[in-house]
């Protein structure tokens, strides 16, 4: 393969910059992964684990009760608490609530398709849209601000934060990543791991709405440990992956099966939602069975592939998933949550990844 279509760098492009590991090919891309890789060490994520059960009990305290409210954004404040946390290393006070602040202005523009349009007109034409830029700009100098205080820290070689980590790695020659680096792969972090994270959670819930024989299981098994969890976080990803495609453009003539050929500049993609629904991998594909991903008859690692796959598989793909494990339990330990709809949500498509039409729409009782 050579590099995204066209369409879709012009889209990530101007949001994540161009040293983001989603955009780099070749020799540039493997050494942006092996620096990064060591960071998502499991041992550090799991780390995290109490801190984000603490964030996500925060945010059910700010939940009304006995009347309906959206899941996805709420879902949406506890990622963005966890990467302030585990990505950025920030503690409470300005800095954090200036950073706060300047990711949801930046995320408006980024993850939501009416106010992207105008975005990537801007970058089409060449024009500078006033609005985004500015989000943009205020993005940069907090983050720029945020990285420069880090380096100055006296416990930087102690600390477990994802940054602290990025500024003390080095490549093979020993060179560390440069200012441009950190800034794309802090952005793709972010936007990477808030929306699509916050809206499996939502699908999620819609999911364990509409099947309550599999909510109380699930509810039941807690006690046991993570398998069950697990496996309904799988089953999630397979039913409503909230990416729905990857694409590529060859670098290579490639001829097919059945004869066609498909030429170098070709752009091609993998349909993850229609892999997901194929009955021969998924038998009776529509159904939310969590029980697929037990035992030895598990999908394989090239019919299940949310996170995509091969050399460009999701980084924090393990991360993801164990703030989902951690974020559920706490809820449904914690709270009585029912649906306020008796609909299953709609998909609908917010920029690259699809979200639930209302955002699952649910009560909490007590």
């Amino acid at each position: 393969v050579n590099g995204l279509p066209a369409g879709r760098r012009i889209t990530l492009q101007p949001v994540l910059g161009s040293k983001s590991v989603l955009l780099q090919e070749g020799a540039e891309h493997l050494r942006s992964r092996r620096m990064m890789l060591p960071s998502f060490h499991g041992d550090r994520m799991r780390a995290y684990g109490e801190t984000i059960d603490a964030l996500t009990l925060e945010e059910i305290g700010r939940w009304p009760v006995d009347e309906p409210f959206a899941l996805m954004p709420r879902m949406q404040s506890i990622t963005r608490e966890v990467i302030l946390r585990a990505v950025f290393g920030t503690e409470e006070g300005p800095r954090e609530q200036a950073l706060r602040v300047a990711i949801d202005e930046f995320l408006e523009h980024t993850v939501r398709f009416r106010s992207q349009m105008p975005v990537l007109f801007a970058q089409a034409t060449g024009l500078r849209l006033g609005s985004f830029h500015r989000a943009l700009a205020r993005m940069d100098r907090i983050v720029r601000d945020v990285v420069a205080e880090r380096r100055s820290v006296p416990d930087l070689e102690t600390r477990t934060d994802i940054l602290s980590l990025l500024l003390q790695v080095r490549d093979e020659e020993g060179a560390p990543l440069s200012e441009q680096e950190l800034r794309d792969q802090l952005v793709t972090l972010l936007l990477a791991g808030h929306e699509t994270t916050a809206t499996s959670l939502a699908w999620a819930f819609d999911a364990l709405f509409r099947n309550p024989q599999v909510a109380a299981k699930l509810r039941t098994s807690l006690a046991d440990g993570d398998e069950y969890l697990d496996a309904v976080v799988e089953e999630t990803m397979r039913i409503r992956p909230t990416v729905h495609d990857v694409g590529r453009r060859l670098g290579f003539r490639l001829e097919l099966k059945d004869g066609r050929v498909l030429e170098p500049g070709t752009a091609v993609f993998a349909p993850i939602w229609l892999l997901h629904q194929r009955p021969d991998l998924f038998p009776e594909p529509n159904a939310f069975r969590p029980e697929r991903f037990l035992g030895d008859d598990r999908p394989s690692g090239f019919a299940w592939i949310p996170f995509g796959g091969g050399m460009r598989r999701c980084l924090g793909a393990a991360f993801a998933q164990f703030e989902m494990r951690r974020v559920l339990r706490t809820i449904l330990e914690t709270t009585d949550l029912r649906p306020a709809t008796d609909s299953a949500e709609r998909i609908i498509r917010r920029a690259v990844t699809a979200v639930p039409e209302n955002g699952t729409p649910a009560v909490l009782v007590r």
